[in-house]
């Protein structure tokens, strides 16, 4: 695979714009410009920056090598994100933005205790290094290697790393999330160009539709039967809820954009927005990956099925811009964990260690940790191709950090009654369930790796839950005033209700998540 010299110029341009841009806007200063932005968001830089942080080179690569090997079910991950991200509206971004928390273990700690808190935080940073950005650094390394042929995989790793993390040390959450804007744009256009040409050449629908199903019935279907190995019903509606619930209302590089919001009113709406973004994924990543198997059928790896279709069917100087758009989905990712991770080393872990720290040197703890877990997550991306497969990898590991984070925050959001030694003692189980799990699938115990994934999550949730509440059930309740804002009460959402008459359709969330809905739905009953 070569690139013509436009096309290198492009990506050069891109690579050289994008830190100066990076290092321009970024907020330098106090703990608050650096961690939160300044918390001065609008909601169309927090939708586009969501999206963007969610939407990396590791989705281009994992979502479309899914729809090629699994077919339309992939895309259940994108449209439950929509679903999820209204119940974030609703419930959930209110308390985040009301306490003034900088991080989502900081919310533990405050309505639990600090043993939940340190729990969480280090599950979150495990989560951050080793799937999201050493996940997306391993993407990039493999796409690279792809075109360029057998590569140094820590030197490409790491430059990658390098890239993303130029302007992140120094500019904080702000120059991630206005860099991710302009990365958005650039991926979307190029993803938009890239389907258009694939659709262009793929021929009939119908023919498309019967190569698909020669592979398969479940291929042209979201909804499969239960015994389906990787996406059953039933895994779709206990599973890929519970891990989308993590992903968009626990996961600290997507939270903390909504946290940047200058009113709540902005961050729903960016959220919402970011929800409405994952509705085309369909058409720009999934249904061109179907595609592929008529136009490049019997690929040993789906994974390659994003960059042959870029160097296949792309003209030159469009190959660059895709290209620039692939290292621009990337960097947004990778600078959005490494942020995060600073964030959660710096305020959760630091600032509890050693109050009396100034904000200025909480600043620079932040900014070291940027660059040590640049080095580590560098260092792991290339042992993620001993995995059985990429996507395997994600959702897997995913699926044993996030139901027991999961279950506690539930309980601890909508019931008085849960005890910080309920929560401690439902966190405990789940992580030693989680291990459990691993060891199984490491020993080959054939009793528990032949359950799936997505219904491992919700055995896991609910055991958690029941352990968090027995337990709770077990101590005097929690003394009410000290719950005041951190738990979830009908009155609040009354008031609400009474504040927002009048309002114009387009200024009211509900209506909005209204539309929203129905929007998903009707895709969904369309494809299923």
């Amino acid at each position: 695979m070569t690139f013509s010299l436009i096309d290198l110029t492009l990506i050069g341009l891109y690579i050289v714009g994008i830190i100066v841009y990076g290092l321009k806007v970024g907020k330098k200063g106090d703990s608050e410009s650096y961690f939160l932005g300044g918390k001065s968001m609008s909601w169309p830089v927090i939708g586009l920056s969501m999206f963007a942080a969610n939407i990396s080179s590791n989705s281009l690569v994992a979502i479309t090598g899914g729809a090629y090997s699994n077919g339309l079910s992939v895309f259940n991950y994108e449209w439950m994100a929509a679903v999820v991200l209204v119940i974030f509206c609703l419930f959930i971004l209110p308390f985040y933005l009301k306490s003034g928390i900088y991080t989502m273990p900081e919310y533990f700690g405050r309505r639990f205790d600090q043993r939940s808190r340190v729990y969480f935080s280090i599950i979150t940073l495990i989560g951050n290094l080793f799937i999201d950005t050493a996940g997306t650094l391993y993407a990039g390394y493999a796409t690279i290697s792809f075109v360029l042929g057998e590569v140094n995989p820590y030197l490409v790793t790491g430059g990658l790393a390098l890239f993303a993390a130029s302007y992140t040390v120094t500019g904080g959450l702000a120059a991630v999330m206005k860099t991710e804007v302009v990365n958005t744009l650039i991926l979307l256009f190029s993803a938009c160009m890239l389907a258009i040409i694939i659709w262009m050449n793929a021929g009939s629908w119908e023919s498309v539709v019967a190569v698909a199903e020669a592979k398969g019935p479940h291929m042209m279907h979201l909804v499969l039967p239960a015994d389906d190995p990787s996406m059953p019903w039933t895994g779709l509606l206990l599973g890929v809820p519970l891990l989308g619930f993590y992903f968009w209302c626990n996961n600290q590089f997507i939270v903390q954009r909504s946290l940047s919001a200058k009113s709540i009113d902005e961050g729903r709406k960016g959220a919402l927005f970011a929800g409405l973004l994952k509705i085309p994924v369909l058409f720009l990543l999934v249904l061109p990956g179907i595609m592929a198997l008529k136009l490049m059928p019997g690929l040993s790896n789906s994974s390659e099925a994003y960059p042959r279709m870029m160097f296949q069917y792309l003209p030159t100087g469009l190959l660059g811009l895709t290209v620039a758009g692939f290292l621009a989905a990337m960097a947004s990712a990778v600078s959005a964990t490494l942020n995060s991770a600073s964030t959660l080393v710096s305020m959760d872990l630091v600032r509890q260690w050693r109050p009396d720290l100034s904000s200025s040197a909480l600043v620079k703890v932040g900014q070291i940790t940027t660059l040590v877990f640049m080095v580590i997550a560098a260092l792991w991306a290339p042992q993620i191709a001993k995995a059985t497969s990429f996507m395997d990898y994600m959702q897997g590991v995913l699926a044993l950090i996030a139901p027991p984070v999961v279950a506690v925050f539930l309980a601890g959001l909508f019931s008085k009654r849960t005890t910080a030694n309920g929560a401690i003692a439902g966190l405990g189980f789940g992580f030693v369930a989680g291990i459990v799990f691993a060891l199984a699938d490491f020993m080959d115990w054939t009793a528990l790796t032949s359950i799936p994934f997505l219904l491992k999550a919700p055995l896991l949730f609910f055991f958690c839950l029941f352990i968090t509440y027995g337990v709770s059930l077990l101590q005097p309740a929690p003394d009410p005033a000290k719950l005041v804002g951190l738990i979830w009460e009908r009155k609040q959402f009354q008031e609400e209700t009474q504040q927002m008459k009048g309002l114009v359709w387009y200024q009211n969330y509900r209506i909005l998540s209204v539309l929203l809905l129905l929007i998903t739905f009707i895709t969904v009953w369309w494809y299923r």
